[in-house]
């Protein structure tokens, strides 16, 4: 909680954070109208798997010029030009006349999402190294506290729009100002350049993330299918009536994922990372039990316990890579593939087998873990040297 309190006492801290919120804002919104672009255009599940999948490759393919447009642009200024390019680009999607459209909207939402994203963590790591001050893991706490706020006042608000795309361009209009307000904190900034680390992609530098990445591979799954799923799975299995709660599934897990992210490195400095991850595990399954149960309050519930219980997993795994290979740069890539893997999986699902299988994938995993963590702890303990906990490695 230091970290937070630093944040809320700095404008220079929280102007950088606040474009974290201000993506998610973004998204938590959209989620909401899903449904509708669906329904509008008469999409099967597959269509509408597919059009999410160009986001996703639009992240994928522009992920390569992003080393080159923060030499060219600076840090900081590209951080601002991508959310502002961003808030502008996820208006379109919910007028889109035509599935072709729709999908090209969303390959260019993806393109400038995927260079905010990256923009966004390279400058939380900049004010690190900077500053000597730790708050990566609070700024994607920041990161699904903008989803809570972006979903929740999207349900008040829905009834209050005739179309969407009015509702949406208010939200774009909205963060644009405030983070014009918030530039000057961070727009100077700029990346140093440092010596590239050799990166020899051999097995033994690898092996000690095999069951780390797996590990990341299913929850990452079960994040994306949530944000992306959880309101069609209302709407169309739970079968709710009213659409401005189709939302209500993502803001209790955006929420209890947001406790979750501000409390878990006390809890994991008092039980040790591998114990936190268990725990975060069993209370997945525990979740999803709920969820599949079928009945709205209890899905919803379902959707906040899965929530509390992968909060902590992802930044428990990044530190456990971090401190188990002494090349960072590596360790980033590898993680970095595994998490656009991800992200092709999620889009290209179907709403009525996704929780499902990734109950049935969370209760493998946790099995695995129980087995294999001595192996992960043996890798950990044959270096000999201890590698500084690496939060700089970046995720959503």
């Amino acid at each position: 909680m230091n970290s937070l309190k630093l944040i809320l006492t700095n404008l220079k801290y929280f102007s950088v954070v606040w474009v974290f919120s201000s993506l998610n804002f973004i998204v938590g919104t959209w989620v909401l109208y899903i449904p509708y672009v669906k329904t509008k255009l008469v999409l099967d599940d597959a269509q509408i798997g597919f059009a999410l999948f160009c986001l996703a490759l639009g992240i994928l393919i522009f992920l390569a010029v992003v080393p080159y447009l923060i030499k060219k642009f600076q840090l900081g200024r590209l951080t601002f030009f991508g959310i502002v390019l961003f808030a502008i680009s996820f208006i379109f999607p919910v007028f889109m006349p035509t599935y072709i459209t729709l999908c090209i909207s969303l390959f260019v939402i993806g393109a400038f999402s995927g260079i905010t994203d990256i923009a966004m963590n390279a400058l939380v790591s900049h004010v690190e190294k900077e500053d000597g001050v730790n708050i990566m893991s609070a700024a994607h706490g920041f990161f699904s506290l903008g989803g809570v706020f972006g979903a929740t006042l999207g349900s008040l608000l829905m009834p209050f729009f005739d179309l969407p795309v009015h509702h949406m361009m208010v939200v774009s209009i909205l963060i644009i100002l405030i983070n014009l307000l918030l530039v000057k904190n961070y727009v100077h900034l700029t990346e140093k350049e440092v010596s590239q680390e050799k990166n020899s992609y051999t097995f033994d530098k690898i092996k000690p993330l095999i069951a780390i990445a797996f590990i990341a591979f299913v929850i990452m799954i079960s994040e994306g299918a949530i944000e992306h799923w959880s309101g069609l799975y209302l709407l169309e299995v739970v079968q709710i009536t009213q659409h401005n709660l189709a939302g209500v599934g993502f803001i209790v897990f955006s929420t209890m994922m947001t406790l979750g992210r501000f409390f878990g490195d006390g809890i994991s400095a008092k039980i040790g990372s591998i114990k936190i991850i268990l725990f975060g595990c069993i209370l997945a399954i525990v979740g999803y039990s709920c969820v599949l149960v079928g009945q709205f309050g209890i899905t919803v519930l379902g959707y906040g316990i899965v929530g509390f219980g992968l909060s902590v997993i992802i930044p428990e795994l990044f530190r456990m890579a971090g401190n188990a290979l002494r090349n960072k740069s590596l360790c980033r890539n590898f993680f970095g593939l595994w998490n656009w893997l991800c992200w092709v999986f999620v889009r290209a699902g179907c709403v009525r087998i996704h929780f499902q299988y990734l109950y049935l994938k969370i209760q493998l995993f946790h099995l695995i873990v129980a087995y294999d963590h001595r192996f992960v702890d043996y890798q950990f303990h044959s270096q000999k040297r201890t590698i500084t906990t690496a939060f700089w490695i970046e995720k959503k």
